[in-house]
């Protein structure tokens, strides 16, 4: 039954202690969605987990032709991220859209069996994968934050995002469990990962609810009688305007007072190509893009990290897995306290705050630091870069977005992001090819202080960004 509510328990009933409301749980449609994101999570690194590695030392592809796959898993299909916002918004159906995202991206494990040893079919095959994760992913931030107060949305993203680490660091125990019982069989972990991905969509399907349009329509009615009532009560009436409140008003005028004009609204805020375009022309929110897409440019593969760390610790292969179980345990601790530390001091510091880890990541991997030190320090740092950034940016996105057009624009923050990244792995690729591993990522440390920075001056006390 929890797990079916929407209402989310954070709000507090008027002229309650609003001390309770900031120990209070997060809404149960949080929960729903977590709980798929986790079982989509375990589907996805059991895949994950173990491909660079056999793109890299299994099929012997060149640091630039992974650079290339990896930013296709990531970043090729963003475009398609605006398509499923704009459709979400447009049809006032993001649970719809949601399941066919989390529907393809399962379908797709099984096209893996068909992929072979052929890198441009394994290419394909997962831009298909990142096709579904690209249209469900701003449909399902959306659907998170409609169900939550603004000033708890760290808080839901930081919970949120704790459940899908648990998939993240379940995923790679899971595919060495099949591995070593199958006979290391990589067919039968892209079975298990379909099984485990259809289960999934089972549960979206069960327990995920949607406000109905109406409910979301009559809400942004009554927030703007009662911004309008709030602004007329700071501006003093004049003497004739004072006199004339005190008369009472017709039957007709006042009922027409009471109701909220939903109707009329609703037509005025249709959602509509052009008003999606016109998402940049705020400045709050083309920062915010231009932010995101400086963020991604930061950012190298995770697969990248792994591999040097393999290197130069000479790590036996059937290790490799467990960096990226590393990884997501880090994420699994960090992920809700850092939510609700950016609800209290600002998600822009917590934000920058895991970038800068992700640099000093990035530092270590050919520093004075070396054994299970180095692995340790490396893994936590990365894990700890994906806790502060991860959910936190799209709940400093989301109080800036309008209501309507929300979905859409956390959509273009994401498809900002998701194509620089693309950008990104494949100049690291480049510059390990041109340069070796050991300058490319003393580059790339260099590269995300100066990104750092940059954010830091773009968005710092500029409107309701914080």
């Amino acid at each position: 039954m929890y797990l079916s509510t929407v209402t989310s328990p954070v709000t507090a009933p008027p002229g309650g202690d609003p001390r309770r409301r900031r120990i209070a749980l997060v809404s149960g449609n949080v929960v729903a969605l977590g709980t798929v994101s986790l079982i989509t999570d375990v589907s996805a690194e059991m895949v994950t987990a173990v491909l660079p590695l056999y793109l890299v030392l299994g099929l012997h592809v060149s640091p630039l032709a992974y650079g290339v796959v990896d930013g296709v898993y990531t970043g090729a299909t963003a475009v398609l991220r605006l398509a499923g916002g704009f459709v979400a918004d447009r049809f006032r159906s993001r649970k719809l859209v949601a399941g066919f995202g989390y529907t393809l991206s399962a379908v797709a494990k099984l096209g893996l069996l068909l992929a072979g040893r052929s890198v441009p079919a394994i290419g394909a095959v997962i831009a298909v994968d990142r096709l579904g994760k690209g249209v469900r992913t701003a449909p399902r931030d959306a659907l998170i934050t409609e169900s939550t107060p603004p000033e708890a949305l760290g808080r839901a993203f930081g919970v949120h995002r704790t459940m899908d680490s648990i998939g993240a660091f379940l995923g790679p125990l899971v595919a060495l469990a099949v591995l070593a019982a199958a006979g290391e069989s990589y067919d039968a972990v892209f079975v298990t990962s379909f099984c485990i991905a259809a289960l999934a969509v089972v549960v979206l399907a069960l327990f995920v609810r949607e406000r109905p349009a109406a409910a979301l329509e009559r809400a942004a009615a009554l927030e703007r009688a009662a911004a309008l009532e709030r602004a007329a009560a700071l501006e003093p009436a004049s003497a004739p305007e004072s006199a004339a409140a005190l008369e009472p008003a017709s039957a007709p005028e006042s009922a027409a007072a009471l109701e909220p004009a939903v109707a009329p609204e609703s037509a005025a805020d249709k959602v509509s190509l052009k008003a999606a375009f016109g998402l940049l022309r705020d400045a709050p929110v083309r920062r915010l893009a231009a932010a995101s897409c400086l963020l991604g440019l930061a950012t190298i593969g995770d697969g990248f990290v792994y591999l040097m760390l393999q290197r130069r610790e000479e790590l036996s292969l059937v290790w490799f897995p467990m960096l990226a179980v590393g990884t997501s345990l880090a994420y699994l601790l960090l992920a809700a306290p850092l939510g609700i530390l950016a609800d209290r001091i600002g998600r822009l510091p917590v934000v920058l705050g895991g970038y800068t880890a992700l640099g000093l990541a990035y530092l270590l991997l050919f520093g004075p630091v070396g054994g299970w030190p180095l692995l340790v320090l490396t893994l936590a740092l990365h894990g700890l870069f994906y806790a502060a950034t991860d959910g936190v940016l799209i709940a400093l996105a989301g109080p800036v977005l309008p209501a309507r057009l929300r979905t859409t624009g956390i959509a273009v923050v994401q498809t900002g992001q998701a194509l620089a990244y693309l950008v990104s792995s494949v100049l690291f690729g480049l510059a390990w090819q041109a340069w070796g591993p050991q300058t490319a990522s003393r580059a790339a440390a260099a590269g995300v202080a100066v990104v750092v920075v940059a954010t830091l001056l773009l968005l710092r006390k500029r409107g309701p960004v914080r």
